[in-house]
């Protein structure tokens, strides 16, 4: 998997590169087939904001979250993408399962 954090307007420090690889982290337990991880972080006058793209087997899911604590935009960030997550690898192991039940014509 390859990580990359960038920071617009705002310096990564490695307090906040070893915060994010650390949520992430729960992420990957969930879903072993992650290509490619983008994570932006952004300051905008009053508004700390968090973005992500997780590139997966056949698709990328993207996910943003503002806040007025970076900190907290990532907590929140992290739980929108665990979710989505989740989601597409039921989705993955639904039509797999469905593949499986189809009857074949003689």
């Amino acid at each position: 998997m390859n990580l990359q954090i960038s920071g617009h307007h705002l310096e990564v420090t490695p307090a906040i590169r070893e915060y994010v690889t650390g949520k992430l982290d729960r992420v990957i337990r969930h879903f072993d087939n992650v290509i490619d991880v983008s994570v932006i972080l952004s300051v905008e006058k009053l508004k700390q904001k968090a973005e992500v793209t997780v590139h997966v087997r056949g698709k990328d899911i993207f996910v943003e979250s503002e806040d007025s604590d970076l900190y907290a935009a990532i907590d929140s960030l992290i739980d929108k993408l665990d979710r989505q997550v989740i989601k597409h690898k039921q989705k993955i192991q639904d039509h797999h399962r469905d593949e499986k039940n189809i009857p074949v014509a003689e």
